[in-house]
C-alpha cells in the first residue's frame, strides 16, 4: 500500500504553528512531524487529529496516518479549480479566454458610440451596451480562431505562441472549423437583435476580420487594418441606437480608434520583433523602429484630435473633456 502511495504526486500541505501544537484545517495537531495531501486524502507522518480517528500504518521510523480531506476543501476552492480548468481548457485558450483584455479593447468604440449618441442628459442604454459586450466577447473569440487557424505554421516557430492548441496538438483543424462556426452562429444572433441598417454595417466586417491575419505576411502596417476592424463598433454602436450613421461624429471617433489601435498594438508587437524578423513577419514594431516614440506620439495625437472633435459635434461639456485630459496622460506614460 506505502509503494501504491508514494507512487503518486505529493504536495506540501501548509502549517500554522501555535505554540507546541500545530492546527491544519482548523483542526489541532501533535506537532513534530510532516504532512501531505494526497488524492483527497491528508497523511500525516507521526502526527494526528486529536479528535479524528486513524489508520496506524507501520513505516518503521513512526506511524502513518491518512484521514479524509475532500470534506474539507472550501466551495470557494472548488470554484476557482473548476474556473481554472475551464480557462486552461483548449478551446477557451483558442478564444484567448484567459486573456479578456482584447475583448475589452473591441468593446470600448461600441460604448464610447453609444454614450455619445445617447440624448443630452440621459445614460447609454443599457441594453445596447450589454448585446454589444455579449458581442465583442464573441466575435473576440471568433477572430483569435481565424487567426490561429491562418497563423499555425508561424506560431510553431514563435516562443510566444508555440503552446498555442492548433499548434500543439490539442486541437484539430477541423474542431476549430466547426467550433468557429459556433461562435458566428452566436454573433449573428446578437447581430439579429439590431436594426436593419446595422445588421448590414455588421455584416461588412467580416472581411476585415478575415483578412486581417494575412496582412502581416503583406504589409508593415498590419496594426492598421486591425484598428480598422477593432474599431468598427464606433461606427454600429451609433447605428444600432439611432438606425443610421452620423458622420461628422463617428468618422472622427473611428478614427481616433484606429489610432488608438496602433498605439498599444505597435507597443505589445515589439515583444515578437526578434521572432518577426526572422521568418518575415511585417509589423509597425519593425516599421518604426527606433523612431517608435516619436511614431506613437503622432497617433496619439491624432487619437486625442478625434476623441475633440467628436466631443465637440457631440456637444459634449467639461467632464468628457476632464476625461480626454486623463487619456493624455496615461498615453504619455505608456510611451
Amino acid at each position: 500500500m506505502l509503494r501504491t502511495l508514494f507512487c503518486r504526486k505529493w504536495q506540501p500541505v501548509h502549517r500554522q504553528l501555535h505554540g507546541q501544537r500545530s492546527v491544519l484545517c482548523g483542526r489541532p495537531l501533535v506537532a513534530g512531524a510532516s504532512s501531505l495531501r494526497y488524492d483527497g486524502l491528508l497523511v500525516e507522518r507521526g502526527i494526528r487529529p486529536l479528535d479524528a480517528p486513524r489508520w496506524p500504518l507501520s513505516t518503521g521510523t513512526g506511524s502513518l496516518v491518512l484521514r479524509n480531506f475532500s470534506s474539507q476543501v472550501s466551495d470557494k476552492d472548488r470554484g476557482g479549480a473548476l474556473t481554472t480548468r475551464i480557462v486552461q481548457s483548449p478551446y477557451a485558450r483558442l478564444m484567448r479566454l484567459d486573456r479578456p483584455i482584447g475583448s475589452w479593447l473591441l468593446f470600448w468604440p461600441c460604448g464610447w458610440s453609444i454614450a455619445l449618441s445617447a440624448p443630452a442628459g440621459c445614460w447609454p442604454d443599457p441594453v445596447m451596451l450589454a448585446l454589444f459586450g455579449t458581442g465583442a466577447f464573441i466575435m473576440r473569440g471568433a477572430g483569435c480562431t481565424i487567426n490561429d487557424m491562418w497563423d499555425r505554421d508561424i506560431d510553431a516557430k514563435v516562443a510566444r505562441t508555440k503552446s498555442r492548441p492548433l499548434v500543439a496538438g490539442e486541437l484539430t483543424q477541423l474542431d476549430a472549423w466547426m467550433f468557429l462556426g459556433g461562435q458566428l452562429a452566436v454573433g449573428l444572433l446578437v447581430l439579429l437583435e439590431l436594426n436593419w441598417y446595422s445588421i448590414v454595417l455588421g455584416a461588412s466586417s467580416l472581411g476585415l476580420v478575415i483578412v486581417y491575419p494575412l496582412m502581416k505576411r503583406i504589409t508593415h502596417w498590419p496594426q492598421l487594418v486591425l484598428g480598422m476592424t477593432f474599431n468598427w463598433g464606433a461606427l454600429l454602436g451609433w447605428s444600432a441606437t439611432t438606425g443610421s450613421v452620423q458622420w461628422s461624429a463617428c468618422l472622427p471617433l473611428y478614427l481616433a480608434g484606429v489610432c488608438w489601435t496602433i498605439v498599444y498594438d505597435t507597443i505589445y508587437a515589439h515583444q515578437d520583433k526578434v521572432d518577426d524578423v526572422l521568418l518575415g513577419i511585417k509589423s509597425t514594431a519593425i516599421r518604426f523602429g527606433d523612431n517608435t516614440k516619436l511614431w506613437l506620439t503622432g497617433f496619439s495625437t491624432a487619437m486625442l484630435g478625434g476623441l475633440v472633435t467628436s466631443g465637440i459635434v457631440c456637444d459634449q461639456t467639461w467632464p468628457y473633456y476632464s476625461a480626454l485630459g486623463i487619456i493624455s496622460a496615461h498615453l504619455a506614460h505608456q510611451i
